[in-house]
């Protein structure tokens, strides 16, 4: 029976920016909209949509990690790692049990969601959402994992960023905008850089386990060069957003806690080495989606 912080470990807390992220720059750039076209923010409507939001970015992010807690354990590819503590790879809790705790989670953030889109009349949103459950669960579940494939950065591109952003904009205004897909797109590749930072960690056991990750089929250079890219062109896609208003500029002081990261990672940090490059992954993505919520305030 595993003890309760070693669950909350298993849940992998650290990652959790990476769920927040979205909902605070879609939020953000909300906000700007909604003073742009009204002159007004209506508060009552915000923050009630965007915990929703927020709700069911949590619920998924747990749910996610909890079901490749499972899926990685019993196919055996926790066996052997240097990353953060597994719940069923190291036999503290019991296969079954861990299921049944993702699909609870995943199962919670389908209950924020619907609620969200009853609120916000977005029904079109339903099939969205239950997408996003979908690949929660086969990232590394069922017969053929796409996670497995390469293909999990694709993913988390879509549903931590393009979906997410867009989404929670979307909830809050009723109205798409160029400033929402520029946010959801950068915020999509930082979340694309803290899913490289793992699977550039783990390239000698998925290679031996047969998972083929991205960082696994290009190799370490690579995987160096793709991190650094996707953690630097963020900052360029805000360009244009401050060239139309410049307080925007803020965003720009989350642009020093870029060099650390990319230091280590292309000096050739691999293993335990790279434990610290994937927190500070993570604040890069919280600090920048804050400066955007906050982009939003000052606008």
């Amino acid at each position: 029976m595993a003890s309760l912080p070693q669950w909350v470990e298993g849940a992998r807390p650290k990652t959790l920016p990476a769920a927040l992220a979205p909902v605070a720059a879609g939020t953000g750039v909300a906000v700007w909209q909604l003073g742009e076209l009204t002159g007004a923010v209506d508060w009552a409507l915000v923050i009630p949509r965007a915990l929703l939001a927020l709700a069911v970015s949590f619920s998924l992010q747990i749910g996610v990690n909890f079901a490749n807690d499972y899926s990685d354990g019993i196919r055996g590819t926790d066996d052997d790692r240097v990353g953060p503590f597994r719940l069923t790879g190291s036999g503290a809790a019991r296969p079954a049990t861990v299921k049944r705790a993702a699909i609870i989670s995943l199962a919670l953030g389908g209950l924020f969601g619907v609620v969200l889109v009853a609120v916000a009349q977005m029904w079109w949103a339903l099939v969205v959402g239950a997408a996003a459950i979908a690949a929660a669960w086969f990232y590394t579940g069922g017969r053929k994992p796409y996670g497995y494939l390469g293909l999990g950065e694709l993913f988390v591109f879509v549903f931590f960023g393009l979906v997410a952003v867009n989404g929670t904009a979307l909830a809050i205004t009723g109205r798409p905008s160029w400033a929402a897909l520029l946010a959801s797109v950068a915020i999509g590749l930082l979340a694309v850089a803290l899913m490289l930072t793992n699977n550039l960690r783990d390239i000698p056991t998925d290679a031996v386990s047969g998972k083929r990750t991205l960082a696994v089929r290009l190799g370490e250079r690579g995987t160096r060069l793709l991190y650094t890219t996707t953690l630097l062109a963020p900052f360029v896609l805000m360009v244009p957003v401050i060239i139309a208003h410049w307080p925007a500029a803020l965003v720009l002081l989350a642009l020093p806690l870029a060099i650390g990261p990319v230091r280590k990672v292309l000096g050739g940090a691999m293993g335990r080495d790279l434990i610290p490059v994937l927190g500070a992954t993570g604040r890069l993505e919280l600090v920048f989606s804050l400066l955007l919520l906050l982009v939003g305030l000052v606008l």
